[in-house]
C-alpha cells in the first residue's frame, strides 16, 4: 500500500516561508522545491530505491511518503535524541520556526506509518507491519565533492509480535546482507561493525570493500523499546528491526562518480552515463578556479551557516570550500573576534568558467559575508 501523508501544517509552514524575505527562508523554500531524485525517472537514485523496493523481503511492505517539514517533537523527541544531540542545533539542522524543521532523516516515517488507521487496525489484530520510505533530507554540512546539504535517504522497518519472533542481531545481518548483495552483486565482500543510533539498540553498520578500502554503506538496528513506547506500541509485546542509508553514497560507489553534483546534472552527456554499476567517464575535466577569502568575524560565527551563503550565491559552480586558517589575536582583533581564511574552489561540470564570472561571484560572496555575518574582509 502506498501512503502519502498530506500535512496541512506543512502546507501552512511553506506559505509562511514564502512570505519571508530573509536568506534562510528563501534558501529553505528553494530546497523544498527541488526535485526528489529518488522519484525522478532514469535517475540512479530512483533506480536504487526501486531495486530495493523490489526485493522479495519487501513485497508486502507499505511505502510511506512523509512530510518534509516535521516538528522537533516528532523528529527528535519521539526518536530518543538526547537533549544535547548535535542534530538539535541550528548549526546542523534547518529550523523553519522554533518547533518545526526540514526533516534531517526519513526515519520519521515510523510515526506517520503507525498513525494510519489501517496500520492501527493491523496492530490491534496482532498482525506484523512493515514499511519503506525514501526522499530528500536536509542537513547543514561542509562543501566538497561528496557532500551536499540536500541528499536522499531510504529507510525500512518491520514489527512483529514477540510470540512470533524476537528480533536480534541475526535479523539485522540478514537484511543488511540482502540489501548489499542486491546493490553490489553476490560477490561483494562485506563485514559488520557495531554502531549507535538514538532509535535502535543494538545497532550495526555494514561495510563493503571497494578496491582496497572498507566503506560504511548501511546501518540497521533492533527498534528501541523506549521509542516503541513513545510511539504507543507495547515493547513487551512487539519487536522490530529497522535500516537506513543515504542513496547518494551507494550511487557514487556503484558508478565511481567523482562529484555528487553530477547526480543533479541536466547535461545529456552526463545523464546518459548515470547507470548503476557503470563506471562514469568524465565528459570533460574543466579547470578549477580557486579564490581565497579572509575575514574577521564575531565568535558567534557558524561555519555551516556560512557554507549555505556560499552555496546560495555560487550554486553548482562551488566544488569545495576548504578552511586554510583560523586564529584569534586579542591584541589585533579583540577578545570577541576570530579570523578565518577559506579557499573556495569554483568549477563548472559543463564548461570552463571565465575569470570575469568567477570574480563576479566571489565579489558577491565577499559583500554578503560582510552583510550577513558582520565580517571585516582582510
Amino acid at each position: 500500500m502506498e501512503i502519502k501523508i498530506n500535512s496541512e501544517e506543512e502546507k501552512q509552514l511553506k506559505e509562511e516561508l514564502a512570505k519571508r524575505s530573509d536568506p534562510e527562508a528563501q534558501r529553505m523554500l528553494r530546497f523544498l522545491n527541488m526535485p526528489d531524485l529518488s522519484r525522478t525517472s532514469k535517475n540512479p537514485l530512483a533506480e536504487l530505491a526501486e531495486k530495493i523496493k523490489a526485493m522479495p523481503d519487501f513485497k508486502d511492505f507499505d511505502e510511506v511518503e512523509a512530510p518534509e517539514i516535521v516538528s522537533t517533537a516528532i523528529s527528535f523527541d519521539l526518536f530518543n535524541f538526547a537533549p544535547n544531540h548535535p542534530a538539535r542545533s541550528r548549526s546542523d539542522t534547518y529550523f523553519v520556526d522554533d518547533n518545526n524543521i526540514l526533516r534531517p532523516h526519513t526515519t520519521v516515517m515510523w510515526y506517520y506509518h503507525l498513525n494510519q488507521p489501517e496500520i492501527k487496525e493491523k496492530i490491534a489484530r496482532g498482525e506484523s507491519v512493515g514499511a519503506l520510505s525514501r526522499g530528500k533530507v536536509y542537513r547543514k554540512d561542509e562543501i566538497d565533492r561528496n557532500h551536499m546539504n540536500i541528499f536522499h535517504q531510504m529507510d525500512g522497518w518491520f514489527l512483529c509480535r514477540r510470540e512470533e519472533k524476537i528480533i536480534d542481531r541475526s535479523d539485522l545481518e540478514d537484511i543488511l546482507n540482502k540489501i548489499v548483495k542486491t546493490i553490489f552483486g553476490p560477490d561483494i565482500e562485506y563485514r559488520f561493525n557495531p554502531d549507535t543510533f538514538p532509535y535502535t539498540d543494538p545497532s550495526l553498520e555494514i561495510e563493503v570493500k571497494i578496491g582496497d578500502r572498507w566503506i560504511e554503506v548501511l546501518g540497521a538496528g533492533v527498534v528501541s523499546g523506549k521509542v516503541l513506547e513513545n510511539l504507543a506500541v507495547d515493547s513487551s509485546v512487539w519487536s522490530g528491526w529497522a535500516f537506513g542509508f543515504g542513496l547518494e553514497r551507494l550511487a557514487i560507489l556503484s558508478m565511481d562518480l567523482p562529484d555528487i553534483r553530477l547526480l543533479w546534472s541536466e547535461d545529456e552527456r552526463v545523464k546518459k552515463q548515470l547507470k548503476l554499476g557503470q563506471k562514469f567517464q568524465e565528459v570533460s575535466k574543466f579547470p578549477p578556479a580557486p579564490r581565497d577569502i579572509s575575514f574577521i568575524v564575531p565568535k558567534t560565527f557558524v561555519p555551516n551557516n556560512y557554507f549555505d551563503l556560499i552555496r546560495d550565491i555560487g550554486g553548482d559552480f562551488i566544488e569545495e570550500v576548504e578552511l586554510l586558517d583560523k586564529y584569534e589575536n586579542a591584541d589585533k582583533f579583540g577578545t570577541d573576534k576570530t579570523s578565518y581564511t577559506y579557499r573556495i574552489v569554483y568549477r563548472s561540470m559543463e564548461r570552463t568558467l571565465t575569470s570575469e564570472e568567477v570574480e563576479t561571484i566571489h565579489k558577491k560572496i565577499e559583500e554578503e559575508t560582510k552583510n550577513q555575518f558582520g565580517a571585516e574582509i582582510r
